[in-house]
């Protein structure tokens, strides 16, 4: 594994179990995260660990129980605290504003996803794969201090190209897979 400094139970399947874009987005939160840090969609809390890791004032946070419990497991296994939160987006968290947010949304369109083994709920980025994402961008800025950068993954197959130029962002990571590029976004 790429972290090994990271212990991670997969909790019988309770979250999506970090694969080669969770790495990627990983090595981005390690260089860029800071202060005050929200982990949206955590899953099985991986990002969310790094930057605790690294010192970061960290809130996990995700719209499944499951992998909330998964996330906050982890957490006390690598014996990195934090606040837990259910929430869809930034519902359950009122105005509440941080320095990094970190999202890696579920950006896959929703037909293809029939018999996949890990939870459906995120990697299900609906109808054209950016329902998820669109939601999000719509409603970070009111959830920003004003020394702030998000931290975000996104594919190929969402047309991550466009959200670079409208949100003027900065590439930071990249890799191409047999079906798709993914890229990690810097923008604030």
């Amino acid at each position: 594994m790429l972290y090994d400094f990271i212990k991670l139970d997969a909790c019988a399947g309770a979250a999506y179990t970090p694969r080669e874009d969770s790495f990627l987005l990983a090595n981005a939160v390690k260089r860029h995260a800071f202060k005050k840090t929200l982990d949206i969609g955590t899953g099985s809390g991986i990002q969310g660990l790094v930057a605790a890791s690294n010192g970061c004032d960290v809130t996990f946070l995700d719209i499944d129980p499951n992998a909330l419990d998964c996330a906050r497991r982890n957490a006390s296994m690598n014996s990195l605290g934090g606040r837990f939160v259910l929430s869809d987006l930034f519902s359950n968290i009122g105005g509440e504003k941080f320095n990094t947010i970190i999202f890696n949304p579920p950006y896959l369109h929703s037909k293809p996803l029939a018999g996949m083994q890990d939870p459906v709920r995120a990697l299900d980025g609906g109808e054209g794969g950016r329902e998820v994402i669109d939601r999000f961008l719509e409603a970070y800025g009111g959830h920003v201090l004003e020394d702030h950068v998000v931290i975000m993954l996104e594919s190929s197959l969402n047309g991550y190209e466009s959200d670079v130029k409208k949100l003027n962002a900065e590439v930071v990571a990249k890799e191409r897979y047999f079906f798709e590029e993914v890229a990690v976004l810097l923008f604030s």
